[in-house]
């Protein structure tokens, strides 16, 4: 079955509001240059969201969060819901990336309650799990992944409404890549695992993320069960993010 790629950029804490303006401007004119072959999505800080759908208005760029809490509304201070990002023109939103699982002590529960949030509010959930370089080298990397999988999945998730991101740990902002034979063996045990897991298993997207770039992501998104990329340092850069989004044939 064809999957249409997607190529979702995590611009991660950078950028003052003119930084993320210019960014977003230079991915709009690109898109005026010809077809694109693969969909593309940005998230942003919080606080560059208007800024950036501003700039991205009439494109065919898509917009998401870089996270959301699982709450609609409360004494939250400093979280943000989902319905608030879909208020400001979201239609994604990444939830449990390691850096959050890392940072904010984030549990598989935690993940999973706020991909539901976000399914409620009519977002795609972008669900991102990954492994340890410890838990690779112990040999426990696609336990690790399917634990996760099974812990962070909501009731509810289809393909239309769920990403699964797969981020070896190690792998994020080091410049390090697993082979090309190490993500295939992880991605197809995720399309097994997501059989009977989510609604129309078999065209959920699933998104490589870990140190992509114009160099590596062409044989990368050629890989059976690679539905295209979960990109970091690189989608901060407009000749570099659009190179891998040209990558997705």
């Amino acid at each position: 079955m064809t999957i249409k790629p997607l190529i979702a950029g995590n611009w991660k804490m950078n950028g003052l509001t003119a930084d993320a303006i210019a960014l977003a401007a230079g991915l709009a004119g690109k898109t005026k240059a010809g077809v694109m072959t693969a969909d593309m999505l940005v998230c942003p800080p919080f606080v560059h969201l208007s800024a950036v759908a501003g700039a991205l208005a009439g494109t065919p760029v898509m917009l998401g969060a870089q996270d959301c809490h699982a709450a609609i509304s409360g004494a939250h201070t400093g979280d943000v819901s989902a319905a608030m990002l879909r208020d400001l023109g979201c239609g994604h939103c990444i939830v449990g990336h390691s850096e959050r699982r890392a940072d904010h002590g984030e549990t598989d529960a935690v993940v999973r309650d706020k991909a539901a949030a976000a399914l409620e509010a009519g977002l795609v959930a972008v669900i991102c799990v990954g492994e340890t370089l410890a838990q690779r080298d112990a040999g426990t990397t696609l336990g690790v992944v399917e634990n996760q999988l099974r812990g962070s999945v909501p009731e509810g998730a289809d393909a239309a409404n769920t990403v699964i991101a797969y981020e070896p740990v190690w792998a994020i902002g080091t410049g390090l890549t697993p082979t090309l034979e190490q993500i295939a063996e992880v991605h197809d045990h995720m399309r097994s695992v997501l059989d009977g897991l989510v609604a129309e298993s078999v065209s959920v997207r699933l998104l490589y993320g870990g140190s992509v770039n114009p160099g590596n992501a062409k044989e990368i998104l050629a890989l059976d069960n690679v539905n295209g990329g979960l990109v970091g340092g690189a989608s901060l850069k407009v000749d570099d993010f659009w190179k891998i989004l040209e990558s997705a044939v």
